[in-house]
Protein backbone atom coordinates (compact mmCIF):
# COMPACT_ATOMS: atom_id res chain seq x y z
CA UNK A 1 0.00 0.00 0.00
CA UNK A 2 2.56 2.18 0.65
CA UNK A 3 3.91 2.05 -2.88
CA UNK A 4 0.49 2.62 -4.50
CA UNK A 5 -0.16 5.70 -2.38
CA UNK A 6 3.16 7.12 -2.80
CA UNK A 7 2.51 6.40 -6.65
CA UNK A 8 -0.90 8.34 -6.64
CA UNK A 9 0.38 11.10 -4.74
CA UNK A 10 2.89 11.60 -7.70
CA UNK A 11 0.32 11.35 -10.16
CA UNK A 12 -1.91 13.60 -9.20
CA UNK A 13 0.72 16.28 -9.04
CA UNK A 14 1.79 15.40 -12.12
CA UNK A 15 -1.40 16.38 -13.75
CA UNK A 16 -0.35 19.89 -12.55
CA UNK A 17 3.07 20.20 -13.31
CA UNK A 18 3.15 17.96 -16.44
CA UNK A 19 3.08 20.76 -18.94
CA UNK A 20 5.84 22.38 -16.89
CA UNK A 21 8.10 19.58 -17.62
CA UNK A 22 7.60 20.06 -21.39
CA UNK A 23 8.95 23.83 -20.63
CA UNK A 24 11.52 22.50 -18.88
CA UNK A 25 13.14 20.12 -21.01
CA UNK A 26 12.54 22.69 -24.26
CA UNK A 27 14.74 24.98 -22.62
CA UNK A 28 17.69 22.38 -21.28
CA UNK A 29 18.24 21.76 -24.70
CA UNK A 30 18.21 24.58 -25.99
CA UNK A 31 21.76 25.95 -27.31
CA UNK A 32 23.20 21.99 -26.68
CA UNK A 33 26.76 22.29 -26.77
CA UNK A 34 27.13 25.85 -28.11
CA UNK A 35 28.58 29.12 -26.71
CA UNK A 36 26.46 31.52 -25.24
CA UNK A 37 25.66 33.98 -27.75
CA UNK A 38 26.43 31.80 -30.43
CA UNK A 39 22.93 30.21 -31.33
CA UNK A 40 19.53 31.31 -31.62
CA UNK A 41 17.17 31.58 -28.88
CA UNK A 42 14.00 30.52 -28.81
CA UNK A 43 12.61 30.94 -25.49
CA UNK A 44 13.87 33.90 -23.38
CA UNK A 45 12.48 32.40 -20.06
CA UNK A 46 9.57 30.39 -18.97
CA UNK A 47 6.90 32.46 -20.01
CA UNK A 48 8.26 33.04 -23.23
CA UNK A 49 8.29 29.40 -23.77
CA UNK A 50 5.12 28.80 -22.21
CA UNK A 51 3.49 31.09 -24.89
CA UNK A 52 5.93 30.38 -27.95
CA UNK A 53 4.91 26.53 -27.47
CA UNK A 54 1.30 27.27 -26.78
CA UNK A 55 0.97 29.71 -30.44
CA UNK A 56 3.07 26.58 -32.01
CA UNK A 57 1.81 23.30 -31.02
CA UNK A 58 -1.30 24.50 -29.31
CA UNK A 59 -2.27 24.13 -26.04
CA UNK A 60 -2.03 19.61 -26.61
CA UNK A 61 1.76 20.82 -27.09
CA UNK A 62 1.96 21.82 -23.13
CA UNK A 63 0.61 18.30 -22.34
CA UNK A 64 2.74 16.17 -24.73
CA UNK A 65 4.11 13.09 -22.75
CA UNK A 66 1.09 12.98 -20.01
CA UNK A 67 0.44 9.70 -20.20
CA UNK A 68 3.98 8.24 -19.95
CA UNK A 69 4.71 11.13 -17.33
CA UNK A 70 1.73 9.71 -15.25
CA UNK A 71 3.19 5.75 -16.32
CA UNK A 72 6.70 7.05 -15.11
CA UNK A 73 5.64 9.19 -11.61
CA UNK A 74 3.74 6.32 -10.48
CA UNK A 75 6.54 3.78 -10.92
CA UNK A 76 9.70 6.14 -9.84
CA UNK A 77 8.06 8.04 -7.45
CA UNK A 78 6.02 4.69 -6.25
CA UNK A 79 9.00 3.09 -5.27
CA UNK A 80 11.09 6.28 -4.21
CA UNK A 81 9.04 7.38 -1.83
CA UNK A 82 7.17 3.99 -1.10
CA UNK A 83 10.70 2.60 -0.10
CA UNK A 84 11.22 6.02 2.28
CA UNK A 85 7.85 5.35 3.44
CA UNK A 86 8.89 1.56 5.03
CA UNK A 87 12.28 2.79 6.30
CA UNK A 88 10.57 5.54 8.17
CA UNK A 89 7.89 3.44 9.27
CA UNK A 90 10.04 0.97 10.73
CA UNK A 91 11.78 3.84 12.61
CA UNK A 92 15.39 3.64 11.39
CA UNK A 93 15.96 7.88 10.62
CA UNK A 94 13.82 8.56 13.85
CA UNK A 95 15.56 8.31 17.40
CA UNK A 96 14.03 7.30 20.51
CA UNK A 97 12.88 10.59 21.46
CA UNK A 98 10.88 10.67 17.52
CA UNK A 99 13.92 13.19 16.42
CA UNK A 100 14.96 13.30 12.64
CA UNK A 101 18.40 12.12 12.44
CA UNK A 102 19.77 13.75 9.79
CA UNK A 103 22.34 11.33 8.88
CA UNK A 104 20.27 8.30 8.32
CA UNK A 105 17.41 10.13 6.84
CA UNK A 106 19.51 11.38 3.59
CA UNK A 107 20.95 7.72 3.99
CA UNK A 108 17.33 6.54 3.46
CA UNK A 109 16.34 9.27 0.79
CA UNK A 110 19.57 8.23 -1.76
CA UNK A 111 18.63 4.83 -1.00
CA UNK A 112 14.67 5.29 -1.99
CA UNK A 113 16.54 7.54 -4.83
CA UNK A 114 18.31 4.89 -6.09
CA UNK A 115 15.52 2.35 -6.08
CA UNK A 116 13.40 4.75 -7.48
CA UNK A 117 15.60 5.87 -10.59
CA UNK A 118 16.52 2.17 -11.37
CA UNK A 119 12.93 0.65 -11.52
CA UNK A 120 11.65 3.96 -13.76
CA UNK A 121 14.48 4.29 -16.00
CA UNK A 122 12.96 2.51 -18.67
CA UNK A 123 9.36 3.33 -18.34
CA UNK A 124 11.18 7.20 -18.39
CA UNK A 125 12.11 5.96 -22.62
CA UNK A 126 8.65 5.65 -23.47
CA UNK A 127 5.40 3.69 -23.53
CA UNK A 128 5.14 0.08 -24.48
CA UNK A 129 5.98 0.23 -28.65
CA UNK A 130 8.90 2.31 -28.29
CA UNK A 131 10.36 -0.08 -25.32
CA UNK A 132 9.58 -2.71 -27.88
CA UNK A 133 11.07 -0.94 -30.47
CA UNK A 134 14.85 0.21 -28.08
CA UNK A 135 14.61 -3.65 -26.83
CA UNK A 136 14.47 -4.68 -30.73
CA UNK A 137 17.81 -2.51 -31.75
CA UNK A 138 19.61 -2.15 -28.62
CA UNK A 139 19.57 -4.61 -26.72
CA UNK A 140 17.83 -5.26 -23.21
CA UNK A 141 20.39 -3.06 -21.95
CA UNK A 142 18.85 0.19 -24.22
CA UNK A 143 16.15 0.21 -21.65
CA UNK A 144 18.34 1.69 -19.33
CA UNK A 145 20.11 4.35 -21.63
CA UNK A 146 21.22 7.56 -19.32
CA UNK A 147 20.21 5.91 -16.28
CA UNK A 148 24.13 6.42 -15.38
CA UNK A 149 23.08 9.90 -15.20
CA UNK A 150 19.25 9.24 -13.43
CA UNK A 151 20.79 7.39 -10.77
CA UNK A 152 23.01 10.40 -8.97
CA UNK A 153 20.41 12.52 -10.29
CA UNK A 154 17.38 11.16 -8.21
CA UNK A 155 19.56 9.99 -5.24
CA UNK A 156 20.83 13.32 -4.66
CA UNK A 157 17.40 14.76 -5.13
CA UNK A 158 15.86 12.18 -3.16
CA UNK A 159 18.04 12.60 -0.74
CA UNK A 160 17.87 16.39 -0.10
CA UNK A 161 13.99 16.53 -0.85
CA UNK A 162 12.93 13.61 1.68
CA UNK A 163 15.57 15.10 4.41
CA UNK A 164 14.81 18.51 3.75
CA UNK A 165 10.80 17.55 3.74
CA UNK A 166 10.88 15.86 7.70
CA UNK A 167 13.88 17.98 8.67
CA UNK A 168 11.37 21.03 7.65
CA UNK A 169 7.63 19.06 8.77
CA UNK A 170 9.26 18.88 12.84
CA UNK A 171 10.94 22.65 12.73
CA UNK A 172 7.13 24.02 11.52
CA UNK A 173 5.72 21.45 14.22
CA UNK A 174 7.93 22.59 16.60
CA UNK A 175 7.25 26.33 15.92
CA UNK A 176 3.26 25.42 16.70
CA UNK A 177 1.77 28.05 14.00
CA UNK A 178 -0.08 25.07 12.92
CA UNK A 179 -1.91 22.14 15.00
CA UNK A 180 0.39 19.17 14.69
CA UNK A 181 -1.33 17.02 12.36
CA UNK A 182 -2.68 20.12 9.93
CA UNK A 183 -2.16 19.92 6.10
CA UNK A 184 -0.04 23.68 6.82
CA UNK A 185 2.56 21.54 8.57
CA UNK A 186 2.79 19.29 5.28
CA UNK A 187 2.35 22.10 2.80
CA UNK A 188 4.73 24.59 4.31
CA UNK A 189 7.43 21.95 4.89
CA UNK A 190 6.81 21.21 0.45
CA UNK A 191 7.91 24.90 0.22
CA UNK A 192 10.95 24.82 1.61
CA UNK A 193 12.42 20.92 0.12
CA UNK A 194 11.07 22.69 -3.30
CA UNK A 195 13.77 25.03 -2.85
CA UNK A 196 16.40 22.93 -2.13
CA UNK A 197 15.75 19.79 -3.96
CA UNK A 198 16.09 22.58 -7.18
CA UNK A 199 19.23 23.95 -5.97
CA UNK A 200 20.75 20.66 -5.47
CA UNK A 201 19.27 18.43 -8.62
CA UNK A 202 19.28 20.93 -11.84
CA UNK A 203 22.54 20.50 -12.97
CA UNK A 204 21.95 16.49 -12.76
CA UNK A 205 19.06 17.45 -14.53
CA UNK A 206 20.52 19.06 -17.33
CA UNK A 207 23.01 15.99 -18.19
CA UNK A 208 19.94 13.76 -17.47
CA UNK A 209 17.59 15.30 -20.25
CA UNK A 210 20.60 15.66 -22.54
CA UNK A 211 21.94 11.92 -22.07
CA UNK A 212 18.23 10.68 -22.72
CA UNK A 213 17.73 13.02 -25.25
CA UNK A 214 20.99 12.51 -27.61
CA UNK A 215 21.63 10.44 -30.75
CA UNK A 216 22.73 7.54 -30.63
CA UNK A 217 24.30 5.12 -33.43
CA UNK A 218 23.15 1.57 -34.31
CA UNK A 219 25.38 -0.01 -30.87
CA UNK A 220 23.22 2.24 -29.23
CA UNK A 221 26.18 4.20 -27.97
CA UNK A 222 25.95 8.29 -27.35
CA UNK A 223 27.02 9.97 -30.30
CA UNK A 224 27.33 13.12 -28.15
CA UNK A 225 28.68 12.17 -24.54
CA UNK A 226 29.88 9.37 -23.49
CA UNK A 227 28.48 9.28 -19.63
CA UNK A 228 27.93 11.72 -16.84
CA UNK A 229 30.61 12.63 -16.10
CA UNK A 230 31.38 13.56 -19.97
CA UNK A 231 28.58 15.40 -20.33
CA UNK A 232 29.40 17.57 -17.28
CA UNK A 233 32.90 18.18 -18.44
CA UNK A 234 31.75 18.94 -21.74
CA UNK A 235 28.85 21.30 -20.29
CA UNK A 236 31.07 23.04 -18.42
CA UNK A 237 33.63 23.60 -21.15
CA UNK A 238 31.76 24.64 -23.77
CA UNK A 239 28.79 26.36 -22.08
CA UNK A 240 31.04 27.10 -18.65
CA UNK A 241 29.21 26.66 -14.91
CA UNK A 242 25.95 28.55 -15.83
CA UNK A 243 25.16 25.78 -18.41
CA UNK A 244 24.29 23.61 -15.63
CA UNK A 245 21.69 25.48 -14.43
CA UNK A 246 20.11 26.43 -17.71
CA UNK A 247 16.41 26.45 -17.27
CA UNK A 248 17.02 26.64 -13.50
CA UNK A 249 13.64 29.11 -13.72
CA UNK A 250 11.74 26.44 -15.68
CA UNK A 251 13.29 23.84 -13.55
CA UNK A 252 11.84 25.22 -10.23
CA UNK A 253 8.06 25.98 -11.88
CA UNK A 254 8.36 22.12 -12.48
CA UNK A 255 10.12 20.28 -9.89
CA UNK A 256 9.21 23.49 -7.24
CA UNK A 257 5.47 22.77 -7.45
CA UNK A 258 5.68 19.18 -8.36
CA UNK A 259 7.48 18.28 -4.91
CA UNK A 260 4.83 20.68 -3.05
CA UNK A 261 2.09 18.66 -4.63
CA UNK A 262 3.56 15.13 -4.31
CA UNK A 263 4.84 15.45 -0.99
CA UNK A 264 1.73 17.50 0.12
CA UNK A 265 -0.69 14.36 -1.04
CA UNK A 266 1.68 12.02 -0.29
CA UNK A 267 1.42 12.97 3.44
CA UNK A 268 -1.95 13.53 3.26
CA UNK A 269 -2.67 9.74 1.69
CA UNK A 270 -0.62 8.07 4.41
CA UNK A 271 -2.35 9.94 6.85
CA UNK A 272 -5.78 8.96 5.58
CA UNK A 273 -4.74 5.33 5.03
CA UNK A 274 -3.88 5.61 8.69
CA UNK A 275 -6.30 6.76 10.18
CA UNK A 276 -9.06 4.78 8.14
CA UNK A 277 -7.38 1.62 8.85
CA UNK A 278 -7.44 2.44 12.99
CA UNK A 279 -11.11 2.71 12.47
CA UNK A 280 -11.64 -0.08 10.51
Amino acid sequence: MDFVLSGAAACGACLFTNPLEVVKTRMQLQGELKAPGSYQVHYRNVFHAFYTIGRVDGLAGLQKGLVPGLLYQFCMNGFRLGSFAIIESAGYIHSEDGRVIPGKSIAAGAIAGVIGAVMGSPVYLGMVHALVRIKKQHGILGLWRGSSAAVPRVTVGSATQLYSFTAAKEFVRDLQIFPSESWLVALTAGMVSSVVVVVAMTPFDVVSTRLYNQPVDSRGQGLLYRGFVDCFMKTVRKESMLGLYKGIGASYFRLGPHTILSLLFWNELRKFYCQHRLHS
